[in-house]
């Protein structure tokens, strides 16, 4: 019977669910649930006609109810993040800063990170300089 394929779709779709944190699952496995009640209500329906219910119900439940759930997840006010931790601080430069030998690193924060030179100038270890900005994975420091 179909309505057992549901049901596991359903139970591998909410361990899933479980298993992230973006409720990427959810809405499909509520509609794979809902279509093994249906399968197991209306054992004739074909497979095809099934399909078409999940894919439209999954859709549904996604449109309805993803931008009420975004708006409970945002990220809270004063939550900081990498930019508003490291931006504007104090680093130690602990490797060379030369962007011709295309070479550098500073700590911050209890982490290492590579560095380039905003003016171009060769900053030496051990010396303090301020992060200007993020560019990729590398900061863009100057001597303080």
């Amino acid at each position: 019977m179909l309505m057992w394929v549901w049901f596991g779709l359903a139970l591998v779709l909410f361990i899933t669910e479980l298993c992230t944190i973006d409720l990427v699952a959810v809405w499909f496995a509520i509609s794979a649930l809902v279509l093994g009640i249906i399968a197991a209500i209306f054992t004739e329906l074909q497979f095809g006609w099934q399909a078409l219910i999940f894919i439209v119900l999954s859709m549904v439940l996604f449109l309805a109810t993803r931008p009420f759930v975004k708006r409970f997840m945002k990220r809270k006010r004063g939550q900081e993040t990498n930019l508003e931790l490291i931006v504007g601080n104090t680093a130690r430069v602990v490797e060379t800063i030369d962007n011709s030998r295309e070479t550098g690193a500073v700590k911050i924060n209890g982490l290492v990170w590579t560095a380039r030179s905003s003016d171009g100038a060769v900053i030496e270890p051990d010396e303090l300089v301020l992060v200007k900005e993020i560019k990729g994975n590398k900061l863009i420091v100057e001597k303080k």
